[in-house]
């Protein structure tokens, strides 16, 4: 198991203010040509990281996609597993997530204890995160594989305690994501509420499909910003993207948890 080279990495931008743009690349949506336009615009737009993976990957190509990375990019790359068949030494690290938001024990602590001892034997570097469902509008593949249900959109009560139990029980990374093809992005309403009141970082993804969608998100305090299905459609949306968030600057010197709040 590596040190903790990225995520100390994740911590370091966060105190200084800088926010970080990530790509998801799901195997089974993503390959070949596609990929490697993907992989070369991410470098010109100097994207922070990849996330690979998805809720399902029935094509076996995982391992695929993470050498196609390796041979044509030096980003980091981080798994975002569905399942403990995700698991891949190709990549640089894994997101040792949580279902903090569902009530589904196989998925807060059930396959993770089956992981485990592949990754303590593992080179990946494992951050603990705690994932947080929010409801995008449309029912997700995230949900139905899940068997749980979402964060109501408009409940920000309910996010900002569940990540706060999340960080409580020493989680180093807080995920809100509203799923892939996500009909409404997490708002910025919730982002705040839960940026006011944690501090470790905090990411947001599903249902952004516009530069100014990623800027808002940005400006309501999420630290890094996840893209996926938007950039399967239209891979030169990558570059605007990733402009807008890199765009960022805190109008005073970040306290920590808000944006100079």
């Amino acid at each position: 198991m590596a040190a903790s080279q990225f995520y100390n990495r994740i911590l370091k931008a966060k105190r200084e203010g800088r926010k970080q743009f990530v790509v998801l690349i799901d195997p089974d949506k993503i390959e070949g040509d596609q990929l490697e336009r993907i992989l070369e615009l991410a470098g010109r737009a100097a994207v922070d990281y990849f996330f690979v993976g998805g809720s399902l990957i029935v094509n076996d190509g995982l391992d695929a996609c993470l050498r196609t990375i390796r041979e044509h990019s030096d980003i980091p790359t981080l798994l975002f597993p569905g399942s403990t068949f995700q698991i891949n030494d190709r990549a640089d690290g894994i997101l040792y997530l949580s279902l903090i938001s569902g009530r589904n024990a196989e998925l807060l602590i059930g396959q993770q204890v089956i992981a485990a001892p592949y990754l303590k034997a593992s080179p990946l570097e494992v951050i603990s995160t705690g994932y947080v469902l929010i409801d995008g509008g449309v029912p997700t593949t995230v949900s139905y594989m899940s068997n749980s249900q979402p964060v109501p959109a408009n409940k920000e009560d309910i996010a900002v305690c569940t990540a706060l139990a999340g960080e409580m029980l020493g989680l180093k990374m807080i995920y809100l994501d509203a799923g892939s093809g996500a009909r409404m992005p997490v708002s910025s309403a919730m982002i705040k509420a839960v940026r006011r009141n944690i501090e470790a970082p905090l990411i947001v993804g599903g249902g952004i499909r516009s530069p100014e969608r990623a800027l808002a998100g940005v400006h309501a305090g999420a630290d890094l910003i996840v893209v996926g299905n938007a950039i399967e459609k239209d891979p030169a949306l990558l570059l605007e993207l990733a402009d807008a968030v890199h765009s960022y600057r805190p109008l005073v010197p970040s306290n920590g948890r808000g944006e100079g709040e």
